[in-house]
């Protein structure tokens, strides 16, 4: 990915609050524009307070509610939903196996790395699962070899 043109930039991870803000992009942007997410990160970011990962994990029903009637998100309450879901999946994995990047590890490749976290996680899909880990700097295949292996698993 990183020598196309318009790869999103890779994070340094410092916290499990970095790793559920890049999930929370790949969740907001699964059957959604990517330049609509990103005009909006700025407030999202702030109306998830920072996307501190406790905070987001105790979100009551209320205010997913009023998240969901909020201008400055995407307001789609299935979506806003599974943050709050995801941020407690990461709270989980990363105390059942001594930190989120072992997990992430634990799997061998790419490819059960992703199997995974779909099977783990809400609104998670192949394109969401891709960005994730490229972004927060785990191994990836080329982009193009991993369209292409789409491509041929949807032929199947």
């Amino acid at each position: 990915m990183p020598e196309e043109k318009g790869a999103p930039p890779q994070v340094q991870v410092e916290s499990l609050d970095d790793y559920l803000e890049v999930m929370s992009k790949a969740v907001f942007q699964s059957g959604m524009s990517w330049q609509v997410v990103n005009a909006k990160w700025p407030d999202t970011n702030d109306a998830f307070h920072g996307f501190q990962i406790g905070r987001v994990a105790s979100l009551t029903d209320e205010e997913l509610d009023e998240l969901a009637q909020d201008r400055r998100v995407i307001r789609n309450r299935r979506k806003l939903a599974a943050i709050a879901y995801n941020a407690q999946r990461i709270i989980d994995l990363d105390a059942e196996h001594g930190d989120f990047r072992s997990y992430l590890r634990f799997h061998g490749d790419f490819y059960d790395v992703a199997k995974d976290l779909k099977k783990q996680f809400k609104f998670l899909g192949d394109t969401g699962c891709y960005f994730f880990l490229y972004v927060i700097g785990e191994p990836v295949p080329p982009h193009d070899e991993w369209m292409r292996a789409r491509e041929r698993a949807k032929r199947r």
